[in-house]
């Protein structure tokens, strides 16, 4: 179902990459689940999402509960072209500052930016 499905380790994996080495080597998903304040530092956060991708699995860079309203995952998840970012509807503040912080981006990056939608898993 992998290739027709998304397949999101979040608790198996913890953003730790001892985890996500292992899942890769025994094929138990085709995506993780990325939360920055879950392995420690922004480093362990983009060794992840590198070994993930380098697996040609999708990282998804995840808000966490309880969030304020700092946009850093934002612009974490487009500098590393992880292609999905994962913070929620559009219910509460502390969503929106993501989500306008994307569109801003977006917005600066012009003809450079890139939107995979429904691509994702081709």
């Amino acid at each position: 179902m992998g290739n027709r499905l998304q397949i999101i380790g979040d608790d198996l994996f913890t953003t730790n990459t001892g985890r996500i080495r292992k899942g890769i080597q025994q094929g138990v998903a085709n995506s993780v689940l990325i939360k920055l304040n879950q392995i420690g530092t922004v480093s362990e956060t983009i060794e992840a999402i590198r070994m993930t991708q380098a697996a040609g699995w999708n990282p998804v860079v995840s808000a966490r509960s309880g969030e304020t309203e700092e946009a850093f995952i934002s612009h974490l998840a487009v500098a590393t072209n992880a292609g999905q970012l994962k913070v929620g509807s559009f219910a509460r503040s502390e969503r929106m500052v993501k989500w306008n912080e994307v569109l801003r981006i977006e917005k600066h990056l012009g003809e450079k930016a890139e939107f995979r939608g429904g691509t994702i898993l081709r």
